[in-house]
Formats: C-alpha cells, sequence, structure tokens
C-alpha cells in the first residue's frame, strides 16, 4: 500500500521539486496534551504550476534521487 499525505510547500527552489511539510497532532504518551509534530519530504512536482503556501496531495513512488521519494499527485486549494 502506498502511503499518501498531504502537506503545504514551503519551497520551491529546486528544479520540478518540491519541499512539503506535513504537520500531524498526536498526544503525548504520558500527559495526552496534543502535541505537533512536523517533517519535511521533498517531492516531484511533475509539470504542475505550484506556489508557496499551496496545500498539496502527494503519494510514495520509486526513488527518484538521493532524497526524493515522493510525487505530487494534486492540488487541494
Amino acid at each position: 500500500m502506498k502511503k499518501t499525505f498531504e502537506g503545504k510547500i514551503i519551497s520551491l527552489k529546486m528544479n520540478r521539486t518540491a519541499v512539503v511539510e506535513v504537520t500531524r497532532r498526536n498526544p503525548h504518551p504520558l500527559y495526552r496534551k496534543l502535541i505537533k509534530r512536523s517533517s519535511s519530504y521533498k517531492a516531484d512536482t511533475g509539470d504542475l504550476v505550484l506556489s508557496l503556501g499551496q496545500k498539496v496531495k502527494f503519494v510514495e513512488t520509486r526513488p527518484m534521487s538521493k532524497g526524493k521519494f515522493f510525487k505530487v499527485t494534486e492540488v487541494i486549494k
């Protein structure tokens, strides 16, 4: 099963690549307060025209380079 994430574009400085930040909220193991955690992933943009701050959906693919394992599938807003 392929992993699918939703996130916000934080960088477009590379050719055909966007850096997407995924933020999730998990409860603390002992105190149960919700804690924000975020990860950033490099995703291939293909021929999509994107801009900073857009929310996108991206999916896991075969490795395209040393650090790029995802591909942007659609723009949410």
